[in-house]
């Protein structure tokens, strides 16, 4: 009997060779996560020239796949990985998350890598002219729409009521970037479009959270989606986009309002948690449903405390709580409720006062005071092992089982 071409005695239990496997990959990955504290910063600087050079999280681990051979894996390994479901793959990424909290820990390399992450994309840059001149970009994902000033950014996957997935990180990712790049724009709003989904058909909605079916399909990646979003656009909307242009600042930054219709689920209650002024229709509500799904909800175990409160964090976060746009715990997330049939009236209302350039110094000044790089960059890095953990866990590949394509 053979198994990848190695012979196996008569009578030996597959399960303990695979519990012996699994343990020889815990200690081969104790030895990495050794190998990573220690020499981070040597191997960060190798990979970036000194720090001379700026390369994003996706770029990072392929250099490191080339100059380290066996450290993280392989473009090659990885591809292999990609098109498997969720439930048959390896578990490579967990190698990815144990380099990458390695790099973000290391007091000279992460910050530097949080940097790259904060930099123009190569799609935006190549966008930028078109934009300018048009004030119109239409994407997969979402719709970029300059108008007097305001950029409206209106997410556009009407047939599954909003849900995240990869090409929705990177078009909201280019759709920022442009914003924080085309002078002409003040100030950027966020709202859900009109669905053609048949449980919302002809209503808008503003996020149904990480799309579960993806997920099962083994589509949502640690680096492509889970950490470039945190670190890269939803960044990029909190602290701005890093463009050398400046002595006063090397970062340019504007002021974000969210608008939520009918609901913010997950991924989109974690958005909800950046944005200067957010504006609720008082039959929408928002959850974190963490504790269903078995994954950490972004960096909103981070904020969501600081926000709200410590017990309301734990009740949504770990106890599942839906919390009503028109409750008193809601205010805490949420500035403005209305009632539906007076949401144009008061966003428009809203941007008016966000548009001024001391509303562009004091937001710069509160979330330096409200969130500081330094713990931010503490968290996303055990954030990089522990949800890249978790997307692995029996529970999860369980739990979001039921939403395969054709599992209904």
């Amino acid at each position: 009997m053979t198994t990848d071409s190695v012979t196996l005695p008569p009578g030996l239990d597959l399960r303990a060779l695979a519990g012996e496997a699994h343990r020889v990959d815990d200690g081969v990955r104790a030895m990495r996560a050794d190998f990573m504290e220690a020499h981070a910063e040597e191997i960060y600087a190798e990979l970036t020239d000194g720090r001379t050079r700026y390369l994003r999280i996706d770029e990072l681990v392929n250099a490191a796949a080339l100059a380290f051979p066996g450290l993280v894996p392989t473009e090659a390994q990885m591809a292999a990985e990609r098109s498997r479901p969720q439930a048959e793959k390896e578990g490579r990424e967990i190698d990815q998350g144990i380099f990458l909290r390695g790099i973000l820990r290391a007091p000279k390399a992460g910050p530097h890598l949080l940097d790259a992450m904060l930099r123009p994309t190569s799609r935006a840059l190549r966008l930028l002219p078109e934009f300018v001149e048009t004030g119109v970009l239409q994407m997969e994902a979402v719709r970029l729409e300059r108008r007097d000033g305001v950029a409206h950014l209106t997410l556009c996957r009407d047939d599954c009521l909003n849900a995240e997935d990869a090409q929705q990180v990177d078009d909201m990712e280019t759709a920022v970037d442009l914003v924080l790049l085309d002078p002409s724009v003040r100030v950027a709003l966020l709202r859900g479009g009109v669905m053609s989904h048949p449980r919302y058909r002809g209503r808008r909605v503003f996020c149904a959270g990480i799309n579960l079916k993806k997920l099962s399909a083994g589509e949502i990646p640690l680096v492509d989606f889970l950490l470039r979003r945190e670190m890269g656009y939803i960044q990029k909307i909190f602290r701005g986009l890093y463009t050398d242009g400046s002595w006063h600042s090397r970062l340019t930054a504007k002021p974000w309002m969210a608008a939520v219709d009918s609901f913010a689920i997950g991924g989109g209650t974690q958005l909800l948690l950046v944005f200067d002024h957010v504006l609720a229709a008082s039959d929408a509500y928002l959850s974190l449903p963490a504790a269903k799904e078995g994954i950490i909800p972004g960096v909103s175990n981070f904020r969501l405390s600081r926000i709200a409160g410590p017990r309301v964090a734990r009740q949504v976060i770990l106890g599942g709580r839906r919390i009503q746009a028109a409750e008193p715990d809601a205010r805490s997330i949420v500035d403005e409720v209305v009632p539906p049939e007076q949401m144009d009236v008061a966003i428009e209302g809203a941007l008016a006062r966000l548009d001024g350039e001391a509303v562009v110094a004091n937001r710069r000044m509160l979330n330096l005071a409200e969130e500081p790089p330094e713990e931010f960059r503490r968290y996303i890095a055990e954030f990089a092992l522990q949800q890249a953990l978790r997307i692995y866990g029996a529970d999860v590949i369980g739990k979001v089982g039921g939403f395969a394509v054709g599992s209904r």
